[in-house]
């Protein structure tokens, strides 16, 4: 969500670049299903650009945590698709480094105490922002994640089954004939999500910090 510090499956196309998947990932329907308008709530939006890509760039392979207080968010779009990790990565494990997640993406967002941290070898590497009364901003925000949840979440003119390659509200669109949901509005309550990938076109940080520490977000 915040910086992007890391980032996993088979084809996502980009925002309207026919089958050019974000790093040649294959897209499969199976992952996209699900993505219920529940995930959906609860899922934080902070994501990847460039259409049905999930990340336009190969992933780490290693997961990050990503937590606010809360999410306010216009144009809302959410799809599934695949990330691949470089060739070879010593993260790839048995996944044939590749990585199902669920690519969520908002046009202008607010996030307030942002905190994103990445286990590193038995510490932690933490950056927090707008935790001091004025909130993160980003525009163009996509997260790909593994897990998203929230303790509330609201949205207006919700859309859910949709084929996300003909949404308009999200700053990108998902590949043809995929299962999608998007919304004019989201605003969501403590969120929570697993990341491999996260994106923005401008990204504002007040009260910024960065550092290691024994315990993540």
């Amino acid at each position: 969500m915040a910086l992007s510090l890391g980032t996993t499956e088979p084809d996502s196309p980009l925002p309207q670049v026919g089958s050019d998947r974000r790093g040649g990932v294959r897209y499969r329907r199976a992952a996209l299903m699900g993505v219920p308008a529940f995930l959906a709530a609860a899922t934080l939006v902070v994501l990847t650009a460039q259409g049905a890509l999930a990340a336009q760039f190969a992933i780490s392979g290693m997961p990050f945590t990503v937590t606010a207080d809360s999410l306010e968010g216009t144009g809302f779009g959410q799809f599934g698709a695949l990330d691949n990790m470089a060739e070879g990565s010593p993260n790839a494990g048995d996944t044939g480094g590749q990585v199902l997640v669920i690519v969520t993406a908002i046009r202008e967002a607010k996030l307030t105490n942002l905190c994103q941290s990445v286990e590193l070898g038995g510490t932690n590497l933490v950056i927090t922002a707008g935790n001091k009364g004025t909130p993160v901003k980003a525009s163009g925000l996509t997260t790909d994640s593994t897990e998203i949840s929230g303790k509330l979440a609201a949205f207006d003119n919700i859309e859910i089954g949709g084929d996300a390659s003909t949404f308009e509200k999200p700053p990108i669109k998902g590949p043809l004939g995929s299962f999608g949901q998007q919304a004019d509005t989201v605003d969501i309550k403590n969120v929570r999500q697993n990341n491999y990938a996260t994106t923005a076109t401008r990204f504002t940080l007040p009260d910024l910090h960065m550092g290691f520490s024994s315990k993540g977000c």
